[in-house]
This record gives C-alpha cells, sequence and structure tokens, in this order.
C-alpha cells in the first residue's frame, strides 16, 4: 500500500462527506485534499480511540515530531509521506498544521467552555486552520478567501457539535458553552444524561441559528473571483447547511438521543446541484 492509498483507505472509512466531495477536483488537489483529511483523522483518532490520556498525550507529541519531521523532508508515517510533496506545492504553512494538533490536545485539557469565545478557540484550530488549507490547495486569487475559509470552517464546527451532541454526551464530553447552558436553564447534567426538555430544545435552536450566521458570513467574505475555484467549500456548505435544516425540522431536542445525517442520495444531489448551478445562501 502506498501513502496515498493508505491515506484514501483512511479517509473512505470514514464515509465522510468532504471525502466523497473531493472527487470533483483535479489530481494533484484531490491527493492533496485526501491526504490532509487523512492527517485529521490520524490526530482526531488520538483523543477519539485511545481512552488513556498519558497515552493519548504521548501520541499527540509523537505527531508534534513527525510534523517537524515533515518539514524537515524526513517524515515516516504514511499520511506525512504523502503530504509531503503537497506541503511546498499549495504552500501549507506547518503552523496551521500544528494548530490542527493543538485542537485535538484540547479536548484532553478543557472538560467545559465556559463562554462562547472560549469554544472559538476550539472550533479555530480544529476546523478554521482546516479550512485555511483547504482553500490554499483549492486555489485563491484575493487573500480575503482566506477569510471566508476559516468563517466557513467554524460554521462546519458548530454544525458538528449540535449534530454531535448526544454522541459527545455519551463520551462524557460537552461542548455548549457553560454561558449558553444557564441562559436556557439547561444543567450540564441533564445534557450528558441524555435527557430532553423544552429548554433543551429551545437552546439547540439558538445553536442552530448561530452556526447560520456564520455561514452567511462565510458567504459575506468569499470574494466574487474566488467563487469558482472555491467550489468544494460551497458543495459542503449546502450539505451541511442542510443537514442544520433537517434537524430543526425534525425537533433539534432529539439531537441528545439520535445522529441525523442526509441520505448519500441527498448528499449527491445536493452536491450536483451546488456545482452545477451555483451556491445559495
Amino acid at each position: 500500500m502506498t501513502p496515498q492509498q493508505y491515506c484514501e483507505d483512511k479517509a473512505a472509512k470514514s464515509g465522510s462527506s468532504f471525502y466523497a466531495s473531493f472527487r470533483y477536483l483535479p489530481p494533484a488537489q484531490r491527493d492533496a485534499m485526501v491526504a490532509l483529511y487523512a492527517f485529521c483523522r490520524e490526530v482526531d483518532d488520538v483523543v477519539d480511540e485511545i481512552h488513556d490520556d498519558n497515552v493519548a498525550r504521548t501520541t499527540l507529541a509523537w505527531w508534534r515530531t513527525e510534523l517537524a519531521a515533515l518539514y524537515h523532508g524526513t517524515p515516516s508515517h504514511p499520511v506525512m509521506l504523502a503530504l509531503k510533496p503537497h506541503v511546498a506545492r499549495f504552500e501549507l504553512p506547518q503552523a496551521w498544521l500544528a494548530e490542527i494538533i493543538d485542537g485535538m490536545q484540547m479536548d484532553l485539557d478543557v472538560p467545559r467552555y465556559n463562554r462562547f469565545a472560549d469554544l472559538q478557540l476550539y472550533c479555530h484550530r480544529v476546523a478554521g486552520v482546516v479550512g485555511q488549507l483547504s482553500a490554499q490547495i483549492f486555489g485563491y486569487t484575493d487573500r480575503a478567501t482566506l477569510k471566508y475559509a476559516h468563517e466557513l470552517g467554524l460554521a462546519f464546527q458548530l454544525t458538528n457539535i449540535i449534530r454531535d451532541v448526544g454522541e459527545d454526551a455519551r463520551r462524557g464530553r460537552l461542548y455548549l458553552p457553560v454561558e449558553d447552558l444557564q441562559r436556557f436553564g439547561v444543567p450540564a447534567s441533564e445534557v450528558l444524561a441524555y435527557r430532553e426538555s423544552p429548554q433543551f430544545e429551545e437552546l439547540m435552536r439558538f445553536q442552530i441559528e448561530r452556526a447560520h450566521q456564520h455561514y452567511r458570513k462565510a458567504w459575506e467574505l468569499l470574494p466574487a473571483a474566488d467563487r469558482k475555484a472555491q467550489r468544494i467549500g460551497l458543495v459542503m456548505a449546502a450539505i451541511y447547511r442542510a443537514t442544520l435544516d433537517e434537524i430543526a425540522l425534525d425537533g433539534p431536542g432529539k439531537v441528545l438521543n439520535q445522529r441525523l445525517s442526509l441520505s448519500p442520495g441527498r448528499k449527491l444531489w445536493l452536491a450536483w446541484k451546488t456545482w452545477t448551478f451555483g451556491y445559495k445562501p
């Protein structure tokens, strides 16, 4: 198995809409995005699948060493070997990749986020910089596109948090800010016990609207000259926003006990529609 085949296998097994959307890209961009996505999956799996905190910390420290080796031209892991030719080609900053690892470290170090501003730092690290790296790979003519990509990454992560509230609670994690829980009268203990309530439903409607605000801001920041180059991100925006709409229609309180996702056919239709006719904010 070549390093690129390893990344393809890692990405395909995730079942992510992101991986499915890469088929629209030219070969060099597609290979770079698959390698980047596989890197994100590898470091995310450290905190999701390793249940001993000390082992997880040691493993993340190893990934930091491997990232340094990548930029010295001497990586050993298949994902880093796959990324190696793309680092210079697409000018991918080492600091941005390091911030992704910093975000995963926060899952080990930060049990709760008191304010939304605190959560934004986490979203910046695990998703905002991924958006910027993706924009580097897709290409742009206006550096304002990087601000769009960062904002879109935040919107994606907020959507993930909404969709995965119940799944995260079963892992003992709660990403909803304490200030929001208190504002809507929802004890953290009830969320961690998967108890639905009218108050929790109102809290989640507030979270959904906040995520939509970030999608709208991202669109406003995207220069018209770069909309074509950034179409893959817009395809994903259409799919993720449709997921938010379905959660709202189904009853946002239900996210505690079920994980809503769009069917493969619906995702494919949204991808084709957005790719062909453009993104409709």
